[in-house]
């Protein structure tokens, strides 16, 4: 078989002092690692990051915004729980992950904690009752209970916290950094953390070069970090994530590449909005869509408008692993992944990134 196809073949050490556990500060002083030919990488900071884009490039970004969607609370055993919120459903329903799961059984009631001393209207108390659980997940429905005319979303910022990573151990980490500095749309539960470098300044400067700027929103989800667990990763399935790929994208986008601009994918989020407007819209050319996607990007994948990414550096296994490798090859990215950890890279959510620039596609 094709090892490209082999979970196995996507492994790497990482040692755990390359495991970024703060953000660098300013966002835009990270490494960045350029990648732009067959033989060739280059090593410089994220803030110069105009000096290898062109005039008539376009970024495309998510402004996706993380929710507070881990809550912390108790049954009425008094046993300690903890829930991440997933997906809305209707009538304030909602798809949570659970721990300890033993104790999520069909019936079970959670009270919740807030958070520090935060008090919500009419010092409402937030419980749930558990209805169902998810196969494809493993997850549980919870039915929230709430005041008349209510929803979750009015409640969170009581009682729920930004869900850091879990490799992401210090205490100390600054939530408030969790967080693009263009992130505009509610909904996921993860950062798109190839943005997490840009400043207002640096997207400013890049504008004043003539690299111009569009968003798409992925909300990012369980599908983005829910691990590969199957050798064979072509039998993998994607869980749907909700994406909004706007008239006014798709037309930045024809209108860069009829002009013979790049576009270039600010995370692998973006670059699953991107391909997956693609795939739902059941077109070669990108389209505006707005609903779920499921696609699974790995080597063999036919791109149809991503030129080049700009990506932090990913879990061993992982299916964001398996997307970059589909645009410079699994072998190219690993022996990179090695100079990176040689050179002490920092990796994950808070670490340094990787640009990809088109002609290194050509391997």
């Amino acid at each position: 078989m094709n090892q490209d196809f082999l979970l196995s073949s996507y492994s790497y050490k990482l040692p755990q002092s390359l495991i970024a556990q703060t953000p660098a500060v300013p966002r835009d002083s990270s490494r960045l690692l350029i990648v732009d030919s067959r033989f060739d990488s280059t090593h410089g900071t994220f803030h110069d990051l105009s000096n290898w884009l062109q005039s008539g490039d376009l970024l495309v970004l998510n402004n996706t915004r993380v929710i507070p969607a881990r809550l912390y609370g108790q049954k009425t055993t008094g046993s300690q729980v903890e829930i991440l919120l997933i997906e809305e459903r209707i009538d304030n329903c909602w798809l949570a992950l659970v721990k300890p799961g033993k104790r999520f059984t069909i019936g079970a009631k959670i009270s919740f904690d807030l958070v520090g001393d935060r008090q919500p209207p009419d010092n409402f108390q937030l419980q749930a009752t558990v209805i169902a659980r998810e196969e494809q997940t493993g997850g549980r429905i919870l039915q929230f209970e709430l005041p008349q005319g209510k929803s979750l979303w009015q409640f969170l910022e009581y009682y729920g916290q930004l869900p850091l990573p879990p490799y992401i151990t210090n205490e100390d980490a600054p939530y408030e950094r969790y967080q693009t500095v263009y992130a505009a749309q509610p909904g996921a539960i993860a950062a798109p953390t190839a943005g997490l470098h840009f400043t207002p300044e640096l997207l400013a400067k890049l504008q004043q070069k003539g690299i111009e700027q569009t968003y798409i929103t992925l909300h990012v989800g369980i599908g983005t970090f829910r691990p590969v667990e199957v050798e064979e990763i072509t039998s993998h399935g994607m869980h749907q994530e909700w994406i909004e790929v706007s008239p006014e994208t798709v037309a930045k986008i024809r209108e860069t590449k009829a002009k013979g601009g790049r576009v270039i994918a600010v995370g692998t989020t973006a670059t699953r909005a991107l391909e997956g407007a693609c795939k739902e819209a059941q077109s070669d050319t990108i389209a505006a869509f707005r609903g779920k996607t499921d696609l699974f990007i790995y080597p063999g994948y036919q791109w149809q408008v991503v030129d080049g990414l700009i990506t932090n550096f990913h879990l061993p296994g992982s299916s964001l692993l398996m997307l970059v490798s589909a645009m410079i090859g699994r072998k190219r990215l690993l022996s990179l992944y090695q100079e990176a950890i040689a050179l002490n890279y920092r990796f994950y959510s808070f670490g340094d990134a990787m640009l990809i620039l088109p002609e290194a596609k050509k391997y």
